[in-house]
C-alpha cells in the first residue's frame, strides 16, 4: 500500500513539474511575441492619457528580456533548481506589472499570474542546489557584464559619433547606451554607416552573451571540490571490511572516491562526481536490509546537488532494489572468474599452459610473492617497469574501477613478480582482496618491453596455484568490456547498440583479443551492468564515467593504460 501511495505521489510530482516547465516555456514565447506586436488601439489610447512613452516602451523591452529568460530557466526548473525557482518568482512578479504597463495586456498577465501561483504552491519541490562559488562568480559576472556593456557602449558612441546622425559627448554616450536597452526606439538613434549599424547591434550581442554566461554560472550543479575527510575514510574502511563482497570493494577505498553514508550509517556508496554525473563504483556496500535506504538516500543527495546518480559494474543480484527505485540498466560486459578449486595444469585442459611454464623453469626464471609492506627498493624497481610499460603501450594510468601506480597503494598489496635467475624483475602484478568473498582480484599487470612471449601466462598460472594452495575459491581476472552484450534476441535496444559499437571499436582496440586471452584460463563469466536514471541522463552519465575513469585526462582515455 505504501509503495502504491509513493508511486502515485511521484507521478503527481512529475505531472506538476512538467506542467510548470510547459507553462514557463509558453510564457516565454508569449512574452517575446507580445514585445514585438502592437498594442490594441483602444487600450493604447487609454494608456497614452497618463503613461509616458518611455515607460510603456520600457515595459515592452522588459517583456522581451523576461521572455528570453523564461525560456532559459525552463530547463533548470525541470532540474528542480532552487535558484531557478527564485528567479522565476521574482521575474513573474515584475512581468505581471510590465504586461499591464506596456499595453494593459490582461491575458499575458493572467498567464504569468497562474504560473506564479503554481510555482509558489510547488516551492518545496525545487530543492536542487547550485554551486555556491559559481553563484558568487555568476553575480560578479552579471554586475561586471552590466558595467562592461555600459563602458563598451559609452566608449563606442563617444569615439564613433561620426557614424551617426548626431554627435555625443561623454555623458550623452552613456545615456545613449542606456537608451538602447530601455527605450523602444533606441532613443532616436540613426546610424548613417554600416559601421554605426554594426556597433549598435554589437552592444546588444555583448549584453546577451554576458547575461547568458552569468545565468550559466548561477545555475551550475554543485561542483565537488573537497576530498573525503580522514574520518569518512575510516568509516568507509570499516564498512568495506565488514560487508565488501566484490572485485571493486578495495578500489572503493582509493583516494579518488567520495562517500555517502546511509541514514542508518551501516552502508556506504563510494562515488566520483563529475559535472552533473555522480558515478558510484559498484553497489552500495552494507547489509542487504539497508540497501533500499542507501539507494534512496544517494538519490536524494544527487537531487540536492543537481547530479544524475549512476552505478557502474552492478552485480546481477543487486538489480532488483535499483529497479524498484526507477533506475534503468544495461549490460556492459562480463567478469572472468577462475574457479581455483577446479584449476589444474594436468590433462588436455592445461596442455597449452604447461609449455610456457616449463620453458621459463628451464631458463631458471621464477615467480616470487612479496607480502606487504613492500620495500622501497622493490617499489622503485616496480615503478621503473610500470613507466616502461606505459611508455611502450603509449598509455596512461586509469582510475575509478582500477588502481594506479601509487607507492602507498602498491606498497599495501601482495605483489607477484617474474624474476630471472640473476634476480632481475621482468614483470609484476598486484592482487587485492574481496573481503567477505573468498576470492582475490588482479589489478595492475605490467612487464618490461622485451619479455619473452608467455611470461604473463606463467605469472597468471603461478598466481592461480599460489592462491589455490592458500585455499582461496576464485581468482577474478576483471571486466571484459562489452563481452556478451546484446547477444540475446530480447536484449534491450541500448545493449544491441553497444554490441554494434564494440564491432566498430574492434578495428582499433582488441576487445575480443582480451576476452579470448582471459577465456583460455577457462573462467566462468558473470554479467555486470551500468545503472542510470534514464535515457535523457545517459550522455551525462557516460561523460562523467569517462572523466572519472581517465582522471579528467580525456585525450588519454582511449589509450591502453591500466
Amino acid at each position: 500500500m505504501a509503495s502504491t501511495l509513493s508511486s502515485t505521489h511521484t507521478k503527481r510530482l512529475k505531472i506538476g513539474l512538467w506542467t510548470a516547465v510547459g507553462l514557463t516555456a509558453l510564457a516565454g514565447i508569449v512574452n517575446l511575441i507580445s514585445a514585438v506586436t502592437p498594442t490594441l488601439p483602444d487600450r493604447l489610447v487609454w494608456l497614452e492619457t497618463f503613461l509616458p512613452f518611455e515607460l510603456r516602451a520600457s515595459g515592452r523591452l522588459f517583456s522581451a528580456v523576461t521572455g528570453f529568460m523564461f525560456l532559459s530557466l525552463a530547463g533548470n526548473l525541470l532540474r528542480r533548481k532552487r535558484l531557478a525557482w527564485l528567479l522565476m518568482v521574482a521575474l513573474l512578479s515584475v512581468s505581471i506589472l510590465g504586461h499591464l504597463l506596456k499595453g494593459l495586456d490582461f491575458e499575458e498577465a493572467l498567464l504569468s499570474g497562474v504560473l506564479l501561483i503554481q510555482l509558489l504552491l510547488m516551492r518545496n519541490v525545487f530543492t536542487a542546489q547550485s554551486d555556491r562559488p559559481s553563484i558568487t562568480q555568476g553575480i560578479r559576472v552579471l554586475m561586471g557584464s552590466l558595467l562592461f556593456t555600459l563602458a563598451y557602449g559609452t566608449a563606442g558612441f563617444f569615439f564613433l559619433d561620426r557614424q551617426y546622425a548626431q554627435t555625443f559627448n561623454l555623458g550623452e554616450s552613456l545615456l545613449q547606451t542606456l537608451a538602447l536597452f530601455f527605450t523602444g526606439n533606441n532613443g532616436g538613434l540613426q546610424p548613417t554607416t554600416r559601421l554605426g549599424q554594426f556597433f549598435t547591434h554589437s552592444v546588444y550581442i555583448m549584453g546577451a552573451l554576458t547575461l547568458l554566461y552569468a545565468l550559466w554560472m548561477l545555475l551550475r550543479p554543485v561542483l565537488f571540490r573537497e576530498a573525503a575527510s580522514a574520518a569518512d575514510r575510516q568509516r568507509a574502511e570499516a564498512i568495506v571490511a565488514q560487508y565488501g563482497r566484490s572485485s571493486l570493494a578495495r578500489f572503493a577505498l582509493l583516494p579518488d572516491k567520495s562517500y555517502y553514508f546511509s541514514p542508518s550509517g551501516q552502508s556506504v556508496v563510494a562515488y566520483v562526481p563529475k559535472g552533473r554525473g555522480a558515478i558510484a563504483l559498484g553497489d552500495p556496500i552494507g547489509p542487504m536490509t539497508d540497501r533500499r535506504e542507501a539507494i534512496a538516500g544517494f538519490q536524494e543527495l544527487c537531487d540536492r546537488n543537481d547530479w544524475y546518480p549512476a552505478f557502474y559494474q552492478t552485480l546481477p543480484d543487486e538489480l532488483a532494489p535499483l529497479k524498484a527505485q526507477g533506475f534503468q540498466m544495461a549490460k556492459i560486459g562480463e567478469e572472468a572468474i577462475v574457479d581455483l578449486k577446479q584449476f589444474t595444469l594436468e590433462g588436455k585442459a592445461g596442455r597449452k599452459l604447461r609449455a610456457p611454464v616449463n620453458k621459463l623453469n628451464k631458463q631458471g626464471s621464477t615467480v616470487q610473492f612479496h607480502q606487504p609492506p613492500i620495500s622501497a627498493e622493490l617499489l622503485k624497481t616496480l615503478r621503473e617497469i610500470s613507466d616502461e610499460w606505459l611508455s611502450h603501450m603509449h598509455g596512461s594510468e586509469k582510475q575509478f574501477s582500477l588502481g594506479w601506480f601509487d607507492d602507498d597503494y602498491i606498497g599495501s598489496c601482495e605483489i607477484a613478480t617474474v624474476e630471472t635467475a640473476a634476480g632481475e624483475v621482468l614483470a609484476f602484478a598486484n592482487v587485492v582482496p574481496e573481503y567477505q568473498l573468498n576470492d582475490v582480484t588482479i589489478d595492475l599487470m605490467r612487464h618490461r618491453a622485451n619479455v619473452e612471449r608467455g611470461t604473463m601466462d606463467v605469472l597468471f598460472v603461478s598466481m592461480f596455484q599460489h592462491f589455490k594452495e592458500k585455499n582461496y575459491d576464485g581468482f577474478n581476472l576483471g571486466l571484459s568490456v562489452l563481452s556478451g552484450v546484446g547477444e540475446n534476441a530480447d536484449a534491450p535496444r541500448l545493449e544491441k547498440s553497444l554490441k554494434s559499437l564494440s564491432e566498430h571499436l574492434e578495428r582499433f582496440y582488441s576487445l575480443q583479443g582480451l576476452h579470448e586471452y582471459k577465456d583460455k584460463f577457462h573462467p566462468r563469466w558473470e554479467p555486470r551492468y551500468l545503472v542510470y536514471p534514464g535515457l535523457v541522463s545517459l550522455p551525462v552519465v557516460i561523460t562523467a564515467l569517462v572523466r572519472a575513469d581517465s582522471g579528467d585526462r580525456l585525450l588519454d582515455y582511449f589509450k591502453p593504460g591500466g
